[in-house]
């Protein structure tokens, strides 16, 4: 039994990390990618703290779960995996909607999209993604959770990092709640019931103006507007 509950850990470690990871590679390739097509280098965090963009995280994830006992050809992982992402991100961005309000990501301006949601070329990455992760990283990642778990007191940073997400997802929610509020307060020429709170303190328009230059909000009308046209810094 003890020995089962080892490998629990050591599944869910790696699930984590794996995790940790891409989200971190994945914001770097947005990055990347924003650069080469338009030359300007633009944030793509998805946490109002830290380098993390958690879609690719959960994509990671999601791919290790379903994919690990696929046959590992590189054909069939390309083909499910570019499929099972589109249907992760698509569903990620009707939640994200959902919870925030607002969209992250639109691909309207690409061809061959779904609602502006997915499209064919992040389809492709996404099977990409799945040959590096089932091939290359979630081994690599269990050879090294495996001995970590050896000696236990390195588990503490797992905890850290777990707590810090969590509070990240958490306040990255409020962040974007209050930053929503007072565009469309500035928007419609109302009072900004939340000027000087505690939010705005910690999250001025200017720091999530670069954190997150492509977020928007729905106006009153069923309009989407960017929030970077109509918030300015000070």
């Amino acid at each position: 039994m003890e020995v089962k509950t080892e490998k629990i850990s050591e599944k869910i470690s790696v699930l984590f990390w794996t995790f940790v990871i891409f989200s971190i590679l994945g914001m770097i390739t947005e990055m990347v990618f924003c650069y080469v097509t338009t030359g300007i280098i633009e944030s793509r965090q998805g946490l109002v703290w830290g380098p993390f963009c958690p879609i690719y995280g959960v994509g990671a994830v999601v791919a290790i779960l379903i994919l690990e006992n696929v046959k590992p050809n590189n054909i069939n992982l390309f083909i499910y995996g570019a499929i099972l992402g589109g249907v992760v991100e698509y569903s990620l961005s009707y939640m994200l909607e959902a919870i925030y309000g607002t969209r992250f990501w639109d691909y309207s301006y690409l061809k061959y999209n779904l609602n502006g949601r997915i499209c064919f070329l992040y389809s492709i990455f996404w099977g990409i993604l799945a040959i590096i992760v089932i091939k290359k990283i979630n081994p690599m990642i269990k050879k090294i959770i495996k001995k970590i778990h050896e000696k236990s007191k390195y588990n503490i940073l797992e905890k850290v990092l777990f707590t810090f997400l969590i509070i990240d997802t958490l306040c990255t929610w409020w962040a974007i709640s209050e930053y929503k509020e007072r565009a469309k307060n500035i928007y419609y020429g109302r009072e900004e019931k939340n000027s000087n709170s505690i939010g705005e303190k910690i999250f001025p328009n200017e720091y999530m103006l670069k954190a997150f230059p492509n977020l928007r909000f729905i106006t009153d009308e069923k309009d989407e507007i960017y929030i970077r046209n109509v918030i300015a810094p000070e």
